[in-house]
């Protein structure tokens, strides 16, 4: 697929893509390194590090979804994102996508930091630092193994369920595999996005059932009117068939508004949950002084 042909299909996935590798080039530009950049840096340019996400810049849970630890580390995200987002967007719409990226990576840096924080209290862990897109590709990930599940089509096409699975897996598994990877922040991204897709797939699945009960074409709607003088019952008829249509469009615009609903509710928690981490840290700041 040529760039032309996915900004046409996946706008906000090209958007993505297109911020991900100049926020890089900018890095580099500046004098970052490329393959090993330091933590001032990434600090600097916007990196998640529970005691400043948590404190002054709870920012730092969008930013650093654009920023990537070196070259090998956008590649493997741009590569995912690419191969996901093209799928994914024109199955859930461009908004919903959005929303779905910036959600499931908001989720996925929060649970990173309440399991940085419970180490911390534990005495078994110790303050780092994260950053990628990891975390909301996870997410749409797990959005599309919802649609899989629920057996949802994007041009007449229907996921594969068994490779969704495969793919997820492998990405699970690597990380914790491999030390110095976010795995409460893939985690965190998957959940979030599991939730937001199963209202989207609720919804897809009951409009798709109103759309099969909502009463056929009726030709009676469209009789000469040198016919309808002479039957007092189309009137009546028709009357019905109006009442019946509006039956079926109020549930249907009920249902495309749930998962917008679910974000929105996610969203409050977020806050709620951030708010809630932040005291907890201030606390035991303030009886450390």
């Amino acid at each position: 697929m040529t760039i032309q042909q996915l900004l046409k299909t996946a706008p906000v996935t090209t958007l993505l893509l297109i911020s991900f590798i100049g926020l890089f080039l900018l890095q580099v530009l500046t004098g970052v390194d490329a393959n090993n950049p330091s933590t001032e840096d990434l600090l600097k340019w916007g990196a998640n590090a529970l005691p400043f996400t948590m404190t002054d810049d709870p920012w730092r849970l969008l930013s650093s979804a654009f920023l990537h630890i070196g070259l090998m580390h956008l590649l493997f995200n741009g590569f995912a994102m690419y191969f996901f987002g093209q799928v994914a967007e024109p199955m859930f719409g461009s908004a919903k996508f959005l929303a779905l990226f910036l959600l499931a990576a908001i989720g996925g840096n929060l649970l990173n930091n309440y399991v940085t924080w419970q180490g911390i209290l534990d005495g078994t862990g110790q303050p780092g630092i994260s950053a990628g897109a990891s975390g909301g590709i996870m997410g749409i990930g797990a959005a599309l193994l919802i649609a899989a599940l629920f057996k949802i089509s994007v041009n007449g096409l229907v996921l594969n369920l068994k490779s969704l699975i495969f793919i997820m897996g492998i990405n699970l598994v690597y990380g914790f595999a491999v030390p110095g990877i976010d795995n409460a922040g893939h985690i965190g991204g998957a959940v979030t996005g599991l939730v937001i897709a199963l209202a989207f797939a609720i919804a897809y699945r009951q409009r798709a059932k109103a759309t099969q009960i909502s009463p056929p074409f009726d030709a009676s709607l469209h009789i000469h009117p040198t016919y309808q003088q002479h039957t007092g019952y189309n009137n009546n008829h028709n009357s019905y068939h109006r009442a019946d249509s509006n039956k079926a469009k109020n549930p249907a615009i009920l249902w495309k508004l749930l998962p917008w609903l679910v974000m929105v509710v996610m969203s409050v928690g977020f806050v709620y949950w951030w708010q809630d981490l932040h005291q907890q840290l201030l606390q035991v700041l303030a009886a450390i002084e």
